[in-house]
């Protein structure tokens, strides 16, 4: 098996915007997402989204019509996830943990140890890992719409980060990820 990668992935606007409900999730979005998921060893992501996250439980307990979501549902349930949180004092999703260590000490770990890709799926822990010179590749998953206001991903970069494309994936709604890598390390 290879070194384990850390990948960042997230959903944005073409602003940078990465609130949850600006993007423009489609059955095409949903199975990329769901394959993504089934080549991982864990996700890890910070309190705010973990509870987001949760929302995707209830489809495992009632199906929704649309096939892609209930599949994702599946994907998200079964990936370990390690939520870093402050106020969290228990987490009740079988496949979540809290974190006993911090960000950086879970991936100095994980990366230790040959196995599969460890995703960060938070905007918070994605800027604390790539100011740590942690993150392996960077899939921005841009969605062709401009939101106007909320949290904008890269605020708190504190050094200047070179990134070389790797690869696009285009889908039919428009949204493309860009695949990134780090460059100066």
């Amino acid at each position: 098996m290879l070194q384990r990668r850390v990948v960042a992935a997230i959903n944005m606007t073409v602003e940078g915007n990465c609130d949850h409900e600006a993007g423009l999730p489609d059955e095409e979005i949903h199975q990329h997402y769901t394959e993504l998921l089934g080549q991982g060893d864990a996700i890890l992501y910070g309190r705010t989204t973990y509870q987001l996250m949760e929302f995707w439980r209830t489809f495992l307990e009632k199906p929704s019509e649309e096939k892609s979501m209930n599949d994702f549902a599946v994907a998200i349930d079964k990936i370990p996830k390690i939520v870093f949180s402050r106020t969290l004092e228990k987490v009740d999703w079988e496949s979540a943990k809290l974190a006993g260590r911090s960000p950086e000490e879970e991936v100095l770990e994980f990366k230790k140890h040959p196995g599969k890709d460890i995703f960060v799926g938070s905007p918070g822990l994605i800027i604390q890992l790539l100011n740590l010179n942690l993150v392996d590749e960077l899939q921005l998953c841009i969605h062709p719409v401009l939101a106007g206001k909320g949290l904008q991903l890269f605020d708190n970069i504190k050094d200047r980060t070179l990134l070389k494309l790797v690869h696009t994936k285009t889908f039919r709604n428009g949204s493309v990820i860009l695949y990134y890598a780090p460059v100066n390390r």
